[in-house]
């Protein structure tokens, strides 16, 4: 009961920073119409909450075990349920990037926080690949959910859109006291730590003590299986985040949807993203996780060529329904089903071959080159979208899926070096 209660808690966590993280794109899209902003200003955004999440999550991973796990995430909780309430409250561009700096700052240790429990409730590699690939499927319907609670307060005209945040901040708030009222055992991620330098150590020693940590996170980033690894991590955010967080404006300027049907739209792209992370965990569980993910990426770079010429020659036209919308608007959201699988498995794969100790580490660095690579791909999309086209900018994602192909094949080949 008490593991279940945590597990709970940790997935519907999940599920509340995925509604509040993924409303990037939809604010970038309200953003150039609420708040008279360019597309170069509005991709500011996704840098706000990326660059906050890599800056607190290199300071703070590696010591949140001394911390304490669950401490540490009930303040994250506690710090998104403020950013929320500031939205409607004080709602600016200004105070959209505040909001964004202080979600990516309680993102930074939630994630870490939420990965490396998933070590202390799971008993082997398989467990630890499914209960992450549900998780990470919870946090794809928490993202689908984000588009159509938001589409429902969007008005032509106004900013009543911001009310949305009063519903995003009521998720965040039962996740915080669903987990308030779990235990969490976290013994394990102390094991192989010096207790006596940890109880009554001299003041010299406990210094050295409390620098281990983010010693111990520089040396980890220093292996080649790390540096491969992470580089993975970056390139699937940057074609993740590309075209998530540009999916709405894509919908509304290449293929002439409206603000809310563009919004709604947008929500396909994370609903195959649900689909396919649901999937993967019974795919996993049978197959080698290595052709998979081929597969997986040879499939997204081919629906981009086939799916992406259907945008040319669309014009702004009547459209007020969904038989109005051109068939790229219901093609294109498939990559999703192609993309999800990588990035959990990925993930899982390397906390499985690392005893629990590290998993903090290695989830900071995680997080810290994951958020790089968001600000990187959405930024990159914004000057794309701003100085060629929609299109183009989605099209040029070719390149990272082919470099991900590469890095992929490397990791393989490291992992295999050091089990043998």
């Amino acid at each position: 009961m008490a593991r279940t209660r945590l597990i709970a808690a940790l997935i519907l966590t999940y599920v509340a920073f995925a509604m509040l993280l993924n409303s990037v794109g939809t604010v970038i899209l309200q953003s150039i119409s609420s708040f008279d902003v360019t597309k170069p200003q509005a991709s500011t955004l996704e840098g706000f909450k990326d660059i906050t999440i890599a800056v607190v999550s290199f300071v703070t991973a590696s010591y949140l075990p001394r911390i304490g796990l669950r401490k540490a995430l009930i303040g994250a909780l506690a710090l998104a349920v403020a950013a929320c309430f500031i939205m409607p409250l004080f709602g600016s561009f200004n105070v959209a990037r505040l909001h964004f700096a202080l979600v990516g700052a309680a993102f930074a240790v939630a994630k870490v926080v939420v990965y490396s429990m998933i070590g202390l409730v799971t008993d082997d590699a398989r467990k630890h690949a499914s209960l992450t690939s549900l998780i990470e499927g919870m946090f794809m319907v928490g993202a689908l959910s984000s588009y159509w609670v938001f589409s429902a307060f969007i008005d032509p005209a106004g900013l009543r859109w911001l009310d949305a945040y009063w519903v995003l901040g009521a998720i965040t708030a039962l996740a915080l006291a669903l987990l308030l009222t779990a235990r969490a055992y976290e013994h394990r991620t102390h094991e192989g730590e010096d207790v006596a330098a940890r109880e009554g150590a001299p003041l010299v020693a406990m210094l050295r003590l409390a620098a281990l940590p983010l010693v111990a996170m520089l040396r980890l980033a220093a292996l080649p299986l790390v540096l491969v690894f992470v580089a993975c991590a970056f390139l699937f955010v940057v074609i993740e985040q590309g075209i998530q967080s540009w999916l709405p404006t894509f919908n509304n300027e290449v293929l002439h949807l409206p603000a809310q049907m563009s919004v709604q739209a947008a929500s396909l792209f994370a609903a195959c993203l649900a689909i396919g992370r649901f999937g993967a965990g019974a795919v996993m569980a049978r197959f080698d996780w290595y052709p998979v993910l081929n597969v997986c990426l040879a499939a997204l770079a081919a629906l981009i060529i086939l799916v992406l010429p259907l945008a040319d020659g669309l014009t702004p036209g009547a459209i007020h329904g969904w038989g109005d919308a051109p068939v790229a608007g219901f093609l294109f959201p498939l990559i999703g089903i192609a993309l999800a699988p990588v990035y959990p498995t990925i993930i899982s794969v390397m906390l499985s071959a690392m005893p629990n100790r590290q998993h903090p580490s290695l989830m900071g660095l995680v997080v810290v080159f994951s958020a790089l690579g968001g600000t990187t791909g959405s930024i990159i999309t914004g000057q794309l979208f701003a100085h060629l086209d929609g299109r183009t900018a989605f099209t040029l994602m070719l390149v990272p899926t082919a470099a991900l192909t590469v890095g992929l094949f490397v990791l393989r080949r490291r992992i295999r070096a050091v089990e043998a």
